[in-house]
């Protein structure tokens, strides 16, 4: 299905509502004006196959611009609105974008275009939403210029996505178009539609930046399938409450933090709105902990599923609240692809045992021009199995339990050590409002384990709380898994998604050690 069909069958729906009073789109305005978007790439001479770029907040025309982009042929290269103007410059240099659509709400915008020309030599055109950016044309005139009839040479497109980069510099994830007609049946949104019952009657909350991959692609799903998206500007944990009631949201797609953060309202503030038309909630990205996800099952029911996967598309696992609840921490069986895990020489380990996960079956991505990377993620021996970089482990009826990032592990007295167990039992510590653990050097372990701890109240961090946390985390785990230091951070660098940055964490506090 695609969001064209709704615009015959019901024009005047809502496909997008912006949640904070800034308008809504019906499906026969999307069609109308991707239609004249797709016209106004072709007019400048960009072909199926070719790249634009997404540098916005979000807004109603970001699935204006997608919808134009995906009929076009095109990738769709979303770029997030946290980075600096180098830094969108890397990504659009490295993605090959042509054109570029942005808004100068954006704090780096002003600075990439007046920088332009030593920034991404590759872009030849560059439209504002808006009508602050000097000597930058208005996308909507541009549109408007256009007539609101199909390209001739239509042909479906896709998102060209950057991983978040918590690790090192972000890797374009490429997976090859289809070749299809633009409005062919896409297998992401045929499962969205299976496993959760999102249909036009659904109603849809997306509380995330639309440029990270599982929002941008539940809200695509949302319009191929005909429900209605509301779309919050940025996340607020009363005020998802609030929309619920409001709009009768029945479904969500969300990150563990946001759980955190809607488990730490008053219970008088979680029991002020009705939540009675929400049937389902599925989060992924990063990992939850147990009696996070505990609580909130216990809040609303079990209506709270998960999947562990990735952008690559290179495989998937799935679990119900009810399988969860028998099997606390797992994140599911595999539900596309096989699930396999090795040790550091490719060999599989028997059930119980971590080792690297891999995945074999699911799309042939490649990372964007960096083949050693692309090499990296896959199987020694078996190329059609790849990896995401995660440790874990599958119990003896394959449910898969995650353990760790590879690249996170801490070596210590030559014992690995995956921090994640630490920070999972420190988020929970009624002081901590974040919590991140590294490894630290240490001149006879090689490595020591550190937690670095954003407190609730600034007032509390020194040496009587970091004392307090040590003790707490030995009386729960083994105590080679402890910090056995601990720094305190008035803000933890982490993704939207819920990813700690890693490399700016051991950046800000190895000096210290």
């Amino acid at each position: 299905m695609h969001p064209r069909h709704f615009a015959r069958t019901a024009p005047d729906r809502p496909a997008v509502v912006m949640a904070a009073g800034g308008g809504a789109t019906s499906y026969a305005a999307i069609e109308e004006v991707a239609n004249r978007g797709a016209r106004l790439f072709r007019s400048l001479g960009i072909g199926a196959g070719d790249t634009i770029a997404i540098w916005l907040k979000n807004c109603l025309e970001y699935y204006h611009i997608y919808w134009a982009a995906q009929r076009a042929g095109l990738y769709i290269c979303p770029i997030s609105t946290q980075l600096t103007a180098e830094e969108a410059a890397y990504i659009l240099t490295d993605s090959g974008s042509r054109l570029l659509v942005t808004h100068a709400d954006v704090p780096a915008a002003v600075a990439f275009v007046r920088d332009r020309a030593s920034l991404a030599q590759g872009v030849e055109a560059i439209f504002d939403i808006g009508a602050d950016l000097e000597g930058v044309p208005s996308w909507h005139a541009a549109l408007a210029e256009q007539p609101a009839e199909r390209i001739a040479d239509e042909t479906a497109g896709y998102h060209l996505v950057y991983s978040s980069g918590t690790t090192g510099r972000p890797k374009g994830i490429r997976l090859p178009l289809s070749g299809e007609a633009a409005d062919a049946p896409h297998m992401l949104a045929e499962r969205i539609s299976g496993r959760y019952g999102v249909g036009e009657a659904s109603v849809l909350l997306s509380p995330a930046p639309l440029y990270h991959t599982a929002p941008l692609v539940y809200g695509m799903a949302a319009h191929r399938l005909g429900a209605t998206l509301v779309v919050m500007e940025h996340f607020d944990a009363e005020a998802v409450l609030r929309l619920i009631e409001r709009h009768r949201v029945t479904f969500m797609q969300m990150v563990p933090t946001m759980f955190v953060r809607l488990l730490a309202l008053p219970d008088d503030i979680r029991g002020r709105y009705d939540l009675s038309s929400l049937e389902k909630i599925v989060h992924a990205a990063a990992p939850c902990p147990v009696e996070i996800k505990r609580r909130m099952i216990e809040w609303l029911g079990p209506i709270v599923y998960e999947y562990y996967g990735g952008s690559e598309g290179n495989g998937s696992t799935f679990i119900t609240p009810q399988e969860w609840l028998d099997r606390p921490g797992s994140v599911g069986r595999a539900d596309w692809g096989t699930l396999h895990i090795c040790d550091e020489e490719g060999g599989e380990v028997p059930a119980g045992n971590d080792g690297l996960v891999y995945f074999e079956g699911g799309w042939d991505f490649q990372y964007l021009n960096d083949p050693a990377k692309t090499r990296d993620a896959r199987h020694p021996a078996h190329p059609g199995w790849s990896t995401l970089g995660d440790i874990g482990h599958v119990d003896d009826d394959g449910y898969l339990y995650l353990t760790d990032r590879k690249s996170f592990m801490i070596i210590s007295g030559g014992v690995n050590i995956y921090p994640q167990e630490a920070e999972n039992l420190l988020i929970l510590h009624p002081e901590v409002a974040d919590a991140a653990v590294i490894g630290v050097p240490h001149p006879e372990m090689g490595e020591a384990v550190k937690a670095v701890v954003q407190p609730k109240s600034w007032d509390d961090a020194g040496p009587e709380l970091a004392s307090r946390l040590i003790e707490y985390c030995r009386a729960h785990l083994s105590h080679l898994k402890c910090p056995r230091s601990v720094d305190f951070d008035p803000a933890l660098p982490r993704h939207e998604t819920g990813k700690l940055y890693k490399q700016e964490i051991r950046a800000r506090h190895w000096p210290k050690a």
